[in-house]
């Protein structure tokens, strides 16, 4: 069936060849942003952070900014793409992400990255934008499929991007290291601009006193929704709490001379664990459905977080972090095609800009807490705290469920 106003019929696009093209650029992109993840701490020290407390702070407050202008801007941009177009939007967020990023080799106090982390939240956003666009150009059969290849793609450039990223600034340098990472974004933009198609159609006004459907409104307070937005954000809250405490912790427990390249190492098996799961799940959740995927997943997320915290060297470290991202990577591909089914063709561009934006909210206060409960009581506490909160995000879909909500029904295209 043809979509609604706003993109072409499905089956006059090739949707695959727009979903490999997605997946390799997305791929570049993470690995992109992620590459700078094992040093950031690190190079806060040489442009003035001297002690662990201002690190842990900095680091948290850099990772936490650009989620909290990405929570405000993604509505915004989301909208813009169902009048304007998806591919545009990729376009935008990649193109920008590149300039952000290659300009954070010339930072020279921490308060240079933080204002390019601010410029990066509102301008950037590239996980939104490609999951909106390949949810508007793939047939529904398939949708839980694509989705997981794209947050495989999520999970395989966040794996790769610290190792990649550790090594070089050992190698290297940390202002080099930046630099490619942002060429390694902008050839991603590349991909997208001369490989991906998307004949968008802008949505016709609507005649007075016509229904045009569930309003926006409507469709995100719906208790399915809302319980999707609740483990999405304990998810992203969870993992972006790790992100930069891990190299200070992997510090504290190793002996090695590398810390740069066995805090990449540990970031990154997450992300590997996690791609090859989420697109064996997402399959498997295109088959019998994905409340059966999403729920056992999303608790023994909550529950592998907790013998982190007691982790004695950074081999053990690396272990628990791979059996998260298996559990991680069952949550967000089952979560986003439940979104993307309850939402309209037409709505869709706007429906994830705010469930990014609320996402987004996760990225922020999960730094800032992470980095607080490290920097003020202590580091290995800050695990904990993730478990409860993704414990809670679990308990919200199976109430939803029990309510008698379907995760698996079908809205309108």
């Amino acid at each position: 069936m043809a979509e609604a106003r706003g993109t072409a019929p499905i089956h006059d696009i090739n949707w695959r060849r727009n979903l490999y093209a997605l997946w390799i650029a997305q791929l570049m992109t993470i690995m992109g942003f992620s590459m700078r993840t094992p040093f950031l701490p690190f190079f806060l020290e040489d442009i003035g952070a001297s002690d662990f407390s201002s690190q842990a702070l900095w680091a948290g407050a850099i990772n936490a900014g650009g989620a909290l202008i990405m929570a405000i801007s993604a509505p915004i941009w989301g909208i813009v793409a169902d009048r304007r177009g998806r591919k545009l939007m990729v376009l935008r967020a990649m193109f920008m992400a590149s300039f952000t990023v290659s300009l954070m080799s010339l930072a020279q106090s921490p308060w240079h990255l933080l204002g390019l982390r601010f410029l990066e939240g509102g301008f950037t956003g590239t996980v939104a934008a490609s999951t909106t666009l390949v949810a508007s150009t793939t047939p529904r059969h398939r949708r839980g499929f694509a989705l997981g290849m794209m947050q495989t793609a999520v999970f395989s450039g966040a794996s790769a991007g610290p190792l990649i990223g550790g090594i070089l600034a050992d190698q290297l340098g940390y202002r080099p290291t930046f630099v490619v990472a942002g060429l390694l974004i902008f050839a991603s933009a590349f991909i997208v601009l001369t490989q991906v198609q998307e004949h968008f159609v802008p949505p016709q006004p609507a005649a007075e006193g016509k229904d045009t459907g569930p309003s926006t409104r409507f469709l995100l307070f719906g208790a399915a929704m809302m319980a999707m937005i609740g483990v999405m954000f304990a998810l992203r809250a969870g993992n972006s709490a790790i992100q930069p405490i891990m190299p200070l912790y992997v510090e504290d427990l190793a002996a090695s001379s590398s810390i740069a390249t066995l805090a990449g190492l540990t970031l990154g098996i997450a992300g590997l664990t996690s791609a090859l799961s989420a697109i064996t799940l997402g399959r498997l959740a295109d088959r019998i459905g994905h409340r059966r995927i999403l729920i056992p997943a999303a608790f023994l997320t909550a529950a592998l977080y907790l013998p982190m915290a007691i982790a004695q060297s950074p081999w053990q470290l690396i272990a628990l972090s791979g059996l998260v991202g298996i559990a991680a990577g069952g949550v967000a591909p089952s979560a986003n095609a439940v979104i993307s089914n309850l939402t309209p063709a037409a709505k869709r561009g706007a429906i994830f800009g705010f469930t990014s934006s609320v996402t987004a909210l996760g990225g922020f206060i999960g730094p800032l807490g992470g980095a607080a409960i490290a920097a003020a009581v202590d580091i290995r506490l800050t695990f904990v705290a993730i478990s409860v909160l993704m414990f809670l995000g679990a308990v919200g879909v199976l109430l939803a469920i029990r309510s008698g909500v379907d995760l698996d029904a079908e809205g309108e295209e």
